[in-house]
């Protein structure tokens, strides 16, 4: 099949071209590269079926034959979406038409990457897809949430009145190699933090919770949402229901690298969520799917990958 990936030089898309290309997909990945990197798909440009094409997707594109668009193109971390808040929102709003409208054309499937920052700081818990969010539309987080919260509503109008075979995945906090050291988000930070010696910063008081999705547990989510029948105009949460505090995290990531570094607890920033975690009842009973990778299991990984590409830029930098 032929698939296009929008953002595939992304964190998680660049995960799923590899899965896509494992299992005999032929693979085009789109990305501008604000937020994505060239490297994380370096090696995979020697495959005849894949190609990457740098382009905007709010943009003029080329011509495009896809029977299956996935939409992961987006600044997505908190430090991403701060430097460029305008841009997320366009890419969440024009972008998502033109891919919309590249899937209408071509009669293919479509998935869009929404977020559990839909969810706000949420008044339900766990959280069910059935659940509307509690969000500030002018607040220091809108450009991604309100982003998000548009390009649904309009990838489910084009199932209702286009009838296109579209679906919408909120996903988690989800981790893994390839997450970019600075990018902002928690295991990022930590991990690097931990393995450079430097104290490891936690806002406020560290009871806020959080749940974290393994990334090949993600993209297997991803796939079965894509390619599963009967998923068309539906909405699956993706995460893992496992909750933990973040400052026992921050001790967890510091006693498995082996870290002398302290923790640091630095004033909470603004709006920060106190309760995150998905209820995934939906994925498990309609798509067979649930993660399987332990938290452990997956920061060593993170830890092991993390630790050659500090090493790689420290001697590139030298």
């Amino acid at each position: 099949m032929n698939v296009l990936v929008a953002g595939g030089a992304g964190f998680i898309g660049s995960h799923l071209c590899e899965a896509l290309l494992q299992s005999g997909h032929r693979v085009v990945a789109l990305d501008n590269f604000l937020t994505g990197h060239r490297e994380n798909v370096a090696h995979l440009e020697d495959d005849p079926a894949f190609s990457l094409i740098e382009a905007d997707i709010a943009g003029p594109l080329p011509d495009l034959s896809a029977e299956a668009v996935f939409h992961l193109a987006s600044a997505a971390s908190p430090e991403g979406y701060r430097r460029y808040p305008i841009e997320t929102l366009i890419t969440n709003s024009v972008g998502t038409y033109q891919l919309l409208e590249i899937a209408t054309r071509q009669r293919a499937r479509f998935l869009f990457t929404s977020t559990s920052e839909v969810y706000g700081d949420p008044a339900v818990h766990p959280q069910p897809e059935t659940y509307w969010g509690n969000v500030n539309p002018i607040g220091p987080r809108a450009c991604y949430d309100e982003g998000k919260r548009f390009a649904e509503a309009l990838t489910i109008n084009y199932v209702q009145q286009k009838g296109i075979d579209a679906r919408i995945v909120r996903i988690f906090n989800t981790y893994g190699p390839r997450n970019d050291p600075e990018d902002g988000r928690v295991i990022p930070n930590f991990v690097s933090q931990a393995l450079s010696g430097s104290p490891i910063t936690v806002y406020g008081d560290g009871r806020q919770s959080r749940s974290f999705c393994y990334i090949s547990d993600l993209v297997e989510g991803l796939v079965r949402a894509m390619f599963s029948e009967g998923t068309a105009g539906e909405v699956f949460n993706l995460g893992n229901p496992e909750e933990y505090q973040v400052g026992v995290l921050a001790d967890r990531v510091r006693t498995l690298a082996g870290s002398s570094s302290s923790i640091l607890h630095v004033p909470a920033r603004p709006e920060e969520i106190a309760r995150r975690r998905p209820d995934i009842t939906k994925a498990r009973s309609v798509l067979g799917w649930s993660p399987t990778v332990p938290l452990d299991e997956g920061l060593r990984l993170t830890l092991a990958w993390f630790r050659e590409a500090l090493a790689t830029r420290a001697s590139t930098s030298a």
